[in-house]
């Protein structure tokens, strides 16, 4: 299929475009961009732009698919489909699966499952260790040449200190970023939401900020120690962005993500034992949500990733404590960044999409993330400055745990493409 996106304007952070230009696209490639171009033909699909802006397909490095074994909460296909609507073009998924993806032949079977049912590119992210039980490395290399962009034993920590030091140094050898999961269990033991004034009012049992905060330092050291970079998942408080922050200082090799939860909403949320809202890390306070904005605000945060985590309705319609951690994420990531990073002044509509595009490629090391000459076509087509209400009875997710539900936010995809196939068009999943 040929495709000639018209009039829209286009931006482009890895190749500092920030003008009104026309893409061409052919045979899955970005062949041309350039101002009032003209190409004819039957077979050519023209793509009116105006008043839009055309950007580089997202890219989230931190997003749970569920298959295999959980497919009652989400499968690749429907998980694809999501993320498309949400204008992501490439995502990693999680390796907290059943069975876990500590060996070659899951692996393969995610990487197959994507390619026959998917829409979107999918990459996996293999375990640190075996069945996430943090007592014996997984085989890194085997997972590195099987195919995974990173390791990460993400829903759990590595609580053994000297274990998550030989993964560094095993991960470097493969040029293969660890990502952590930065949480002391030994601080967080049976809380269910932060700890402070919310907790107390609730009843509940809360989570001290120290136990996110001690176990990103453990994970600086020991970056610091083995020079293996190591990339923190979820930065929620105040106190991890501050040490982020000192670390990138003195030139440790440390990239961290947010999502859009982080920034958007405090614990606040969890009143009348709101289980929409229960997530780990927990929710927290203003001055966290504050603190966060801040270091996206001055580049410490890199990456703003999803953490999608769909979970069936019965594992959330329960009582607070024994509810499931988690919100999905793909479809409002994007109008989430818009309109409290962007309309807010906080960032960029370029500086945001760094962070959604640029950085996640660069930090798994993909050829993706920017709209480069003979580069696959994953393209989409945004309306910045479009309202809509948020209702979750319309996700293409097979889960509903959203905490955004009615909210209006701005920011709609009216086009994605991959690999130069149209998958959304005018705002509808093919």
């Amino acid at each position: 299929m040929r495709i000639l996106i018209k009039n829209g304007h286009v931006i482009d952070p890895k190749n500092r475009r920030d003008d009104k230009l026309d893409i061409y696209i052919e045979n899955g490639l970005i062949v041309e961009i350039d101002k009032d171009l003209d190409y004819s033909g039957g077979d050519i699909e023209v793509i009116d732009a105006e008043g839009k802006l055309v950007v580089p397909g997202l890219i989230d490095m931190h997003c749970h698919l569920r298959e295999p074994g959980y497919e009652y909460k989400e499968d690749i296909e429907s998980g694809t489909r999501s993320a498309a609507v949400g204008g992501f073009t490439s995502i990693a998924c999680m390796p907290n699966t059943n069975p876990v993806i500590d060996n070659q032949a899951i692996v393969e079977y995610v990487k197959t499952k994507a390619k026959n049912v998917g829409v979107v590119n999918v990459y996996p992210i293999g375990a640190i260790t075996k069945g996430l039980k943090g007592e014996e490395l997984a085989e890194i290399g085997e997972l590195k040449f099987a195919g995974v962009v990173a390791v990460s034993d993400d829903g759990k920590p590595v609580m053994n200190s000297s274990l998550m030091r030989r993964a560094l140094q095993y991960t470097n050898m493969f040029d293969t970023p660890v990502i952590s999961h930065c949480e002391d269990l030994t601080l967080v033991g049976d809380g269910v939401m932060n700890e402070g004034y919310m907790s107390t009012y609730l009843g509940l049992k809360g989570i001290t900020r120290a136990a996110e905060d001690v176990m990103v330092a453990r994970d600086i050291v020991l970056s610091e120690v083995t020079g293996a970079p190591i990339h923190i998942a979820h930065v929620s408080t105040a106190g991890a962005v501050e040490i982020i922050r000192h670390a990138k200082a003195r030139g440790v090799k440390v990239t961290c993500e947010t999502c859009p939860h982080y920034f958007t909403l405090t614990d606040k949320a969890v009143e009348g034992y709101n289980t929409a809202a229960k997530m780990n890390p927990p929710l927290r306070t203003e001055e966290d949500v504050e603190a966060v904005k801040e270091g996206l605000k001055d580049g410490t945060i890199d990456v703003i990733a999803t953490d999608h985590a769909p979970h069936h309705i019965d594992e959330k319609n329960v009582e607070f404590d024994k509810a499931a951690n988690g919100i999905v994420g793909f479809e409002t990531a994007l109008a989430l960044g818009i309109t409290y990073l962007v309309d807010t002044g906080i960032l960029t509509m370029s500086q945001l999409l760094q962070k959604m595009c640029v950085n996640p490629a660069n930090i798994l090391g993909l050829n993706k993330g920017s709209l480069g000459i003979n580069r696959p076509a994953d393209v989409i087509v945004i309306d910045k400055n479009e309202e809509y209400i948020v209702d979750i009875n319309k996700f293409q997710s097979k889960s509903r745990n959203s905490p955004y539900h009615g909210y209006t936010l701005k920011g709609t995809v009216h086009y994605t493409i991959v690999g130069g196939k149209v998958i959304v068009r005018q705002k509808v999943l093919l």
